[in-house]
C-alpha cells in the first residue's frame, strides 16, 4: 500500500476497485442498481428496508415509540437488507432510494405509495404524521429540529471518518485517527453541555432528535459503537451517559435495537419483524438455535 507519507494525489483521480477495507466490495462512484431485484410487501401500510445500524436503529425506536404510544397506524414489516451483499443496490431499492442507503421506507397509507428515505426525513416524517414525539410550539420545536440536522451533518464524522478511520481502515493512519477522534470527542463534547441544561436533547420532553442521536452516541459512551468507549474516555462525558442510559431503559428503545439486527447476541437479533409477537417468537436463538 503507498505510503501516506510520501503519497501525491494525481491530477485524475481513478477508482481503485481493490482499495482494500472491510467495505471494499460494495463502496463505488458511480449510483444506480447493480442488478434486478424486487422487494417484498407485507400486509402493513409501512414497510421499512433497513439494517440495524445507527441510523436503521433510529428509525425502528421511533416505530416502536409511536406503536407504544397507541398510534396502532404504525405497524410495519421490517425487512432486511444485507447492505455487506449489496442488497441496497438492487433496483427495488434503487427505486426507493436511488442514494443506495439505509433506511428506506415505503407508505401504502395513501392512494399511492410514498417513498421516504434519509432516516432524518423518514422520523420527521413520522412524527409529523402521527403528530408524536416532535413538539407543537415553535420555539421547542425549531430546538429540536436544530438537534436533529445537527445529528444528521455530524455523524459522517462519527461514522465515516472516526469509526472508518481506527475499526474498519486496512491500516492504521495516525493522522486519519487523532483527527476524527478529536471531533468525535468535541462532539460528545457538545451533547455533555446541553444535556446538562436538560434532560432531553430538546427540552423537557423526549422527541425525535433523541432518537436520531443516541444510537450514535449513546452507542457510543455505551461501549458497543466500535469498541471504543477506552479510547475515546467516555467516562468523561458523564450527562450523556446518564441521558443514553435513560433512553436504553426505554422498552421500545429496546425492541428497536432488535430489529433488522445481524450481530451479538441471537437472542437481540431480529432479523425481520412483521408483527409485536416477533420479538417473542422471531428472534436468532428462537428460529436458528446454536448446537
Amino acid at each position: 500500500m503507498t505510503d501516506s507519507q510520501t503519497y501525491v494525489p494525481p491530477r485524475v483521480w481513478a477508482w481503485q476497485a481493490a482499495s482494500g477495507g472491510r467495505f471494499a466490495n460494495i463502496n463505488r462512484p458511480v449510483a444506480g442498481p447493480t442488478h434486478d431485484k424486487l422487494l417484498p410487501v407485507g400486509r402493513h401500510p409501512l414497510q421499512l428496508y433497513s439494517l440495524g445500524t445507527p441510523n436503521g436503529v433510529k428509525v425502528t425506536i421511533m416505530l416502536e415509540e409511536l406503536l407504544a404510544a397507541g398510534h396502532t397506524g404504525a405497524e410495519y414489516d421490517a425487512w432486511l437488507i444485507r447492505i455487506g451483499e449489496g442488497d441496497q443496490f438492487g433496483s427495488g431499492f434503487v427505486a426507493i432510494n436511488p442514494n443506495s442507503k439505509i433506511p428506506a421506507m415505503v407508505d401504502h397509507s395513501g392512494p399511492e405509495p410514498l417513498r421516504v428515505f434519509e432516516s432524518g426525513s423518514i422520523l420527521l416524517y413520522l412524527a409529523e404524521k402521527f403528530g408524536a414525539f416532535l413538539p407543537t410550539d415553535i420555539a421547542t420545536r425549531t430546538e429540536c429540529l436544530n438537534w436533529l440536522f445537527w445529528q444528521v451533518g455530524s455523524a459522517p464524522y462519527i461514522g465515516g471518518g472516526f469509526g472508518h478511520f481506527y475499526a474498519y481502515a486496512p491500516e492504521k493512519i495516525e493522522y486519519a485517527i487523532n483527527r476524527f477522534a478529536m471531533e468525535a470527542k468535541r462532539q460528545l463534547d457538545v451533547l455533555d453541555r446541553r444535556l446538562a441544561e436538560t434532560p432531553y436533547i430538546a427540552g423537557a420532553d423526549y422527541t425525535i432528535a433523541d432518537m436520531a442521536i443516541f444510537p450514535w452516541y449513546g452507542g457510543l459512551v455505551e461501549g458497543w459503537q466500535y469498541d471504543a468507549a477506552e479510547f475515546l474516555a467516555v467516562q468523561d462525558y458523564r450527562h450523556v451517559k446518564a441521558w443514553a442510559d435513560r433512553l436504553l431503559a426505554r422498552p421500545a428503545v429496546q425492541r428497536g435495537r432488535m430489529v433488522n439486527r445481524v450481530t451479538g447476541d441471537p437472542a437481540s437479533q431480529l432479523h425481520e419483524r412483521h408483527d409485536a409477537s416477533d420479538f417473542l417468537t422471531g428472534t436468532q436463538d428462537k428460529i436458528a438455535p446454536t448446537a
